[in-house]
């Protein structure tokens, strides 16, 4: 099946992020307790190892990579990256040592690495510069334009049945399970048909599901599914409970501004990248003569976009346990 759910992870706020490095910095100055005025402003260096410096510049750089971490986790988050980082000085050391950094294929690794950074710093610079933000008007259109996302925003309690059946048996099937009434007849149904399948619970807010799904099935009541059909058969997401909890305009303000200025980046990024093409003179050769790439690579762009998330409406949890015990209990 080439359509599957998964359940995103929540995105970190600005304001988190913000405070890392601070707090990074502050959790390793406090260990150095009243020492002469020379060292306490000689550097950022949060440990050396044989005479090489590890710097608090080095720890924030894995800290704002870390998805996920709290304010008041910093401080012992940094203590276990530094550690990190002295296990990674240590061995780097010996690699040099054993002159590995003149491997011709470790060479070729470094260069490929150093090309990556070179080119993705570009554009996400580029983008920066020359994509502008949103306006207010943006802003609101899309808030008004996605209420199944905001205005009418519900938390979802799934069952996500894939049946590997097509053609005729795969459309016979569906039309039996879409005249079922509720959960317990629809595992019935599906019971019944002798088809294999296989069933996965997900209790989900509307913006952690696939965006292409999202209007659809916020038109799907309960006890009925969301069809979802391939080539090599169907899923059936079956809406077990739901319940309401809409997101207030200045509430999703924020998440749709971040959302926008990201998309409209990647697209910025694209654009650009899709004018170098045209001035420069691309040559294919060899076995690429006749099969060149169409397009402009994704990859090269920003990073993938995702629905904007209100993180203080989040109530993915929220759902009547008893509802949705209910609902699935004739898979048991």
């Amino acid at each position: 099946m080439t359509i599957r759910l998964q359940a995103t992870a929540r995105q970190r706020t600005l304001r988190s992020m913000a405070l890392l490095p601070v707090v990074v910095a502050a959790a390793l100055a406090a260990g150095c307790g009243d020492k002469s005025s020379s060292e306490g402003k000689a550097t950022q260096a949060a440990a050396r190892v044989d005479g090489s410096e590890i710097t608090v510049h080095q720890i924030n750089q894995v800290l704002e990579r870390q998805q996920g971490l709290k304010p008041e986790q910093a401080e012992a988050a940094s203590h276990q990256v530094l550690e990190s980082l002295i296990d990674q000085q240590l061995a780097v050391a010996k690699a040099e040592e054993q002159k590995l950094d003149r491997d011709p294929q470790v060479v070729q690794m470094l260069e490929a690495t150093r090309r990556s950074i070179l080119a993705r710093t570009y554009l996400e610079k580029a983008a920066a510069s020359g994509a502008g933000a949103p306006t207010a008007e943006e802003i609101r259109k899309y808030y008004d334009e996605k209420p199944a996302l905001f205005s009418q925003r519900k938390v979802y309690a799934l069952q996500e049945f894939t049946v590997p059946v097509a053609g005729e048996q795969g459309r016979a099937l569906i039309e039996q399970l879409k005249a079922t009434r509720g959960p317990a007849q629809f595992v019935e149904v599906i019971k019944a048909s002798g088809v294999k399948f296989t069933a996965n619970p997900i209790t989900q807010a509307a913006e952690g599901l696939p965006l292409g799904i999202i209007e659809p099935l916020s038109k799907v009541s309960d006890g009925e599914a969301l069809y979802i059909t391939g080539g090599d058969g169907f899923k059936a997401l079956l809406v077990v409970a739901s319940r309401s909890q809409p997101v207030a305009f200045e509430q999703a303000k924020p998440a749709i501004e971040q959302y926008l200025t990201v998309e409209r980046r990647r697209e910025f990024a694209l654009k650009e990248m899709k004018g170098l093409r045209e001035a420069a003179k691309v040559e294919y050769l060899g076995k690429f003569v006749n099969k060149p790439a169409s397009g402009v690579a994704a990859a090269t762009a920003a990073s993938d976009v995702k629905p904007p998330v209100a993180a203080a409406a989040s109530g993915a949890d929220s759902l009547d346990p008893a509802a949705i015990s209910k609902g699935i209990s004739g898979l048991k």
